[in-house]
């Protein structure tokens, strides 16, 4: 038996050897090949058996929206960003952070109308730059989602121990001595809420969405309640005393933005629902954008009560909100805080769990992981195999990983993702779309990130301010040059981002710009993460898609061999 099993593996050994020895060549011909939409939409669609069912209306997408931005980050960041960077003024930093998730999400949003399909940013960039950068963006932003689901998760468990009244969260976790620290605290609450969501979304799309929007209206109507009470029993005076709406200036102001822009992470998910929607040209603008504004004006609205409850100097830097109801007399209210909290942190980690699923399912059908991870359920009609396997992946991660531990990895790779779409929208519409020759649309990027990282320096380094009208000046004036000589083909019949490239443009700045806030460590631990995906493409994903070129087109040439009058397209790669 164990010969004949030796037998069988050394013909895949050999294959493999001899697939290895074609690396080179095969990194050039996959590297940048590329899908047209109308593929993407029926052609590498078809490779997961059944299609995913159509049940979510406009209504559906703004709900899950909603659920998956105003999960736990407005609890956590605005008490320590209104005590030491912003101040009162900390409602600017979230209406700075706001506009530019708004112009992410308008160019999420254009070419999620354009190719409605589950990918999400790893089909946009696919179709754009070509199979590399697809990837490489998707493997971060499941990272993102993996990552940050774990830590959400493990936060449930602090939330639901406040509502509780329970004051140490770690009383309710299981120390293990003898592990490394960080890693010694089992959180069986977390493994038990990720598996029991997880069952949920096996189940049905359409059931999870309304079991999202329930707990979403819960969870609107706890932020009226917190509004309500701040604008009640707070004081107008508390914004201006005792160093002014804003203590530390403009700097302060924007630094606090780099930092609660983290809070409105989690619109992205909506686009990989594309094929789950009904009539997406009219539902996805209003579902994306929508939901974006909609939390936009609840943040504000908090962050205002916060600081008018009481003065920034005096805010709590742990449980801000609950700290502010004990101050103005409201010691039950701690508890209804930490009910609202861990009722918000379900619906964002429901949502998030929706959204890293289907970027698996798109990426398994591009046969860059196992293609069994592709697969649709035909009854249910959701990505079983996806699901599951990730699902076990965050509970796995969420019984040992510390929050600390994990926070660092989570906002550079989302950061990166959003500047890469932004940067693909601009070439998609200039150069693919418009027909125009693609070194002047590539010199604008090149010209416009480099402005941005001039201007980030110049910000950090504080005494080079000349530097801050200078490189902003550059990207204004490169931006209106480029809007002057490169015309640009609109095409009426679809949804498009309007004043184009100024949006895209100031995405691509703003994203610059708060990835150069991140510490050190941020950008080393990505490093490390990066270098991984990479070989895990030169060593599976590229031989995976090219044997699985190749064997397609095989077949495409037997069926015309075989079916002469039947003319199918060959692959645009």
């Amino acid at each position: 038996m164990a010969s004949i099993q030796s037998t069988q593996n050394k013909p895949f050994f050999f294959n493999y050897l001899r697939s290895l020895s074609q690396t080179p060549h095969r990194l050039r011909k996959r590297m940048l090949a590329t899908w047209t939409p109308d593929q993407e939409l029926n052609q590498v669609r078809l490779r997961s058996g059944a299609e995913m069912k159509r049940k979510l209306r406009w209504y559906d997408l703004v709900a899950l929206g909603i659920g998956g931005m105003l999960g736990v980050g407005v609890f956590v960041t605005t008490g320590p960003v209104a005590r030491n960077t912003s101040g009162p003024s900390v409602f600017i930093s979230y209406i700075i952070a706001g506009i530019s998730a708004l112009l992410s999400s308008l160019c999420y949003t254009e070419f999620s109308v354009q190719i409605p399909v589950a990918g999400g940013a790893f089909s946009y960039l696919r179709v754009t730059f070509g199979e590399f950068v697809g990837y490489f963006a998707g493997a971060n932003i499941l990272m993102e989602y993996v990552l940050s689901n774990a830590a959400v998760a493990r936060s449930f468990t602090e939330y639901l121990c406040s509502a509780f009244g329970v004051s140490d969260p770690n009383s309710w976790r299981v120390e293990v001595h003898g592990l490394l620290e960080g890693y010694n605290k089992l959180d069986f609450t977390a493994v038990a809420v990720v598996l029991l969501l997880t069952l949920c979304l096996c189940h049905s799309t359409k059931e999870s969405s309304i079991l999202n929007l329930i707990m979403t209206i819960f969870h609107v109507v706890f932020f009226g309640f917190i509004i309500i009470v701040g604008f009640s029993n707070g004081s107008v005076d508390n914004l201006v005393k005792p160093g002014g709406l804003a203590p530390n200036g403009i700097r302060g102001v924007l630094d606090g933005a780099a930092i609660v822009y983290f809070s409105y992470i989690g619109y992205d998910s909506v686009s990989t629902l594309a094929e789950e929607i009904q009539n997406p040209p009219v539902s996805l603008p209003v579902g994306i954008v929508g939901s974006v504004l909609i939390v936009s004006g609840l943040y504000c609205l908090m962050a205002l009560a916060l600081c008018m409850m009481v003065p920034y100097n005096q805010i709590a830097e742990k449980a801000s909100y609950s700290m502010a109801f004990q101050k103005i007399g409201w010691k039950w209210a701690g508890n209804v805080v930490g009910a609202g909290a861990s009722l918000g942190i379900l619906a964002s980690l429901l949502v998030a769990m929706l959204g890293q699923a289907r970027y698996l399912c798109v990426i398994g059908r591009a046969r860059l992981v196992p293609s069994w991870l592709s697969k649709v359920h035909p009854s249910t009609g959701t990505p079983l195999n996806a699901t599951l396997f990730l699902g076990l992946c965050t509970a796995s991660i969420a019984l040992f990983t510390d929050l600390d531990i994990v926070i660092e990895m989570i906002s550079i790779g989302t950061l990166l993702v959003f500047y890469l779409v932004s940067n693909a929208l601009i070439y998609r519409k200039y150069v693919i779309t418009s027909k125009n020759p693609p070194f002047r649309t590539l010199s604008f990027l090149i010209l416009l990130t480099s402005s941005a990282v001039g201007f980030s320096i110049s910000w950090k380094l504080k005494q080079q301010w000349w530097g801050l009208p200078l490189f902003g000046g550059i990207m204004v004036t490169i931006t209106a040059f480029f809007q002057y000589m490169v015309p640009c083909l609109r095409q009426p019949s679809e949804w498009s981002v309007p004043f184009m490239p100024w949006p895209a443009a100031i995405s691509i700045f703003l994203n610059v710009f708060l990835m150069t806030t991140l510490k050190m460590l941020s950008f080393q631990r990505f490093g490390v993460w990066a270098c991984l995906i990479t070989v895990f493409y030169v060593l599976y994903g590229v031989h995976s898609t090219f044997e699985a070129e190749e064997m397609e087109m095989e077949i495409m040439a037997i069926n015309e061999v075989s079916n002469p009058s039947i003319q199918l397209t060959k692959l645009d790669v």
